[in-house]
């Protein structure tokens, strides 16, 4: 691969942990956007939410993604990251971009089993009021989740098939 492959998908989809997989299955470094940034800031990102607001934040998330161009790496993206500025094209154009899919329901099951006080924007929200939340919010942002070279079920898809996926797109 002589790109970056960027992953794409809603919080909780488990960018990161395939990220890390596949990056190891392909012997290339793992870049997780949201640590790139959180180290460079030296705050955590509900921390700069609540400093500076999602606004900012958004412009801060543009600019590191960009710095990303010239790395050869698998690069795990937040789960708002495609959805900004022109985002979702300049990884399309720049990289190779891999969607985890997952229903509203299965992020629900993931997203009420971790500590929702860790991402800002799901802060205080539990139940049928986090359920609502992540519905709404995945049909805004799918459409440009749907944008990525290649789509896959997470749960459903074993990592050989990802990495065959992968090979298979790239010999195009």
């Amino acid at each position: 691969m002589d790109k970056p492959i960027f992953l794409v998908g809603f919080m909780g989809s488990g960018k990161t942990t395939w990220g890390k997989k596949i990056a190891n299955a392909l012997e290339m470094p793992f870049v997780d956007l949201d640590h790139e940034i959180v180290a460079n800031i030296g705050m955590t990102i509900p921390e700069y939410f609540k400093a500076y607001g999602e606004e900012s934040f958004r412009k801060l998330e543009n600019e590191y993604l960009k710095k990303q161009a010239a790395r050869i790496a698998i690069i795990s993206t937040g789960g708002g990251t495609p959805c900004y500025y022109d985002n979702i094209d300049w990884i399309n154009e720049n990289g190779l971009s891999l969607y985890l899919y997952h229903t509203s329901k299965s992020l629900w099951s993931r997203l009420s089993q971790s500590d929702v006080n860790k991402r800002p924007v799901l802060k205080g929200l539990t139940g049928e009021e986090l359920f609502e939340f992540i519905d709404s919010k995945l049909k805004e942002r799918e459409p440009f989740y749907e944008r990525a070279h290649i789509k896959f079920e997470q749960i459903h898809t074993p990592l050989e098939q990802i990495i065959e996926l992968i090979k298979n797109y790239e010999a195009k």
